[in-house]
């Protein structure tokens, strides 16, 4: 057991540098970490201390010593980390008033950073893990491959993985999961805002995609939506905290998020390469001489509005996002609504520039047919080898998530073309793969060209997924909607 205190000892140590953890409440906190892990003798303070930056080495440590003195079995370790570090994480309240004091002295980015780093200080965010994650840049796009999440294929399985069972919470994203126990919440931190003159709330996302991501809440479980208040709320935010981009899922399913029970946003501190996207042709609006109407060089369906207009901004997206629900286009396969209910959406997502407001808004209609099960503009088969999971809000802006098998996978198929081997039966799903990135590399490429030319090739198939993801597969086709909606 000796151990196991010097193990909580330094962790408590740690908290009182890191997390705000006062002398006044040293005693108070070892004994409910004591309670948590079954502990009812304690020799006294064993004088260990730490120098750690970050908690991982720490809750391993004790993880390890806890299993090996019998108190938990090391599976069951994560539960219980989780307690004893919520243990030592200043309560909601504490955290939210150093957020608002840092903001009033310092500024809002200032406060972000601050309340991003006390997050991973406390292990919510797993910064250690998402750092494992291989990124690179490609074609334009950002490319990830995510080890710390399982893939969901199927559609309905990728919503059940969000789902909460037995009711409380009624979702995986409402507030009352801040200090849950029964999700390993006890280290969720939140920070109220509001939105449109509702109370929301901000929470980092622990397995963030990018930096700093995070998700806005509303309070009020209320599924999942975009309307002109959507445009209102989505500049307020980008109002109060400038350096952050936020945007909102398609309200559908295969198109849209995991929850679409609760309406919440996503966003953070890291400009997506759509919004680095140019405009191909520029317009200015019918009736809003002050604001520009651009159709975006990008792979998928973009039109953006900008300026420095707020109620222009919102009524010239409403005008575009009333014409696209309710647009028909059998010849492209357009069906906003059938006997198997509604199937098109607008995701918008905004920063603010120099040049004021940029909306962003991205069409999407999930549709299927025989011919593609799993959406029209959707993936399409030959591509699900490498991304068959929805294409939500960060993919329609060019940072792709793929699935952590891909690591092992696509190593395999480097060294069989390293080798000149014929690709291996169990990878025959990459067949186009395997010929597309032979015609990239020399008669003797080494093992960095292979796996160079391997990312470029990922690149070139999530551009292709995103124009599979076009409702216009031309910009003329872009500029004869606006036209229709008399804009330009």
């Amino acid at each position: 057991m000796q151990k196991v205190f010097e193990c909580i000892d330094r962790l408590v140590d740690y908290a009182k540098k890191n997390l705000g953890l006062s002398e006044k409440n040293e005693d108070y906190i070892k004994n409910d970490i004591f309670r948590t892990l079954g502990i009812e003798s304690y020799t006294g303070n064993t004088g260990a201390t730490s120098d750690a930056e970050t908690p991982e080495t720490l809750v391993k440590e004790l993880a390890e010593a806890c299993a090996h003195a019998g108190l938990f079995p090391i599976e069951e370790s994560e539960y219980y980390l989780d307690q004893v570090m919520g243990a030592l994480t200043l309560l909601p309240k504490e955290v939210e008033d150093a957020f608002y004091r840092v903001e009033r002295e310092e500024g809002g980015k200032a406060a972000t950073e601050w309340f991003y780093r006390y997050s991973v200080k406390s292990d919510y965010v797993k910064k250690s893990k998402l750092d494992q994650n291989p990124r690179f840049e490609s074609g334009g796009l950002v490319v990830t491959i995510n080890k710390a999440k399982p893939e969901f294929r199927d559609p309905k399985k990728a919503q059940a993985g969000n789902s909460v069972k037995g009711g409380y919470p009624k979702c995986s994203i409402c507030h009352a999961n801040e200090g849950f126990a029964g999700r390993n919440k006890r280290t969720l931190r939140t920070i109220d805002i509001t939105l449109g003159g509702q109370k929301w709330f901000w929470q980092f996302s622990p397995y963030g995609y990018f930096y700093q991501h995070g998700i806005a809440v509303n309070y009020e479980h209320t599924p999942m939506h975009v309307d002109k208040g959507t445009f209102t709320r989505l500049m307020d935010f980008v109002d109060r905290f400038p350096h952050y981009f936020i945007g909102c899922n398609a309200p559908l399913p295969r198109i849209g998020g995991s929850v679409l029970a609760h309406d919440h946003y996503q966003g953070g501190g890291e400009i997506l390469p759509m919004h680095k996207a140019k405009a191909l042709y520029t317009f200015a609006a019918k009736g809003y001489p002050e604001l520009a109407v651009e159709v975006v060089d990008w792979p998928g369906t973009v039109v953006r509005v900008v300026g420095k207009d707020r109620a222009g901004i919102e009524s010239v997206a409403e005008i575009l996002r009333e014409g696209w629900v309710n647009y028909k286009n059998e010849a492209l396969g357009i069906i906003p609504e059938d006997e198997n209910g509604v199937h098109s959406a607008i995701s918008p997502t905004c920063v603010k520039t120099e040049r004021g407001y940029e909306m962003s808004l991205i069409f999407r209609n999930n549709i299927t047919s025989e011919q593609y099960p799993d959406g029209v503009f959707h993936a399409h088969p030959e591509f699900h080898v490498i991304k068959k999971e929805s294409i939500g809000l960060i993919e329609a802006q060019g940072l792709f998530i793929l699935p952590g098998r891909l690591e092992k996978e696509l190593g395999e198929m480097e060294e069989a073309i390293l080798e000149k081997r014929a690709l291996p039966e169990s990878l025959k799903e990459y067949e186009m793969v395997f010929g597309e990135v032979k015609a990239l590399i020399s008669d003797q490429p080494s093992k960095e060209e292979i796996h160079r030319a391997v990312e470029s090739e990922l690149g070139s198939i999530c551009a292709r997924i995103l124009e599979n993801t076009a409702v216009f597969k031309n910009k003329e086709q872009d500029i004869a909607f606006l036209k229709e909606l008399n804009l330009i």
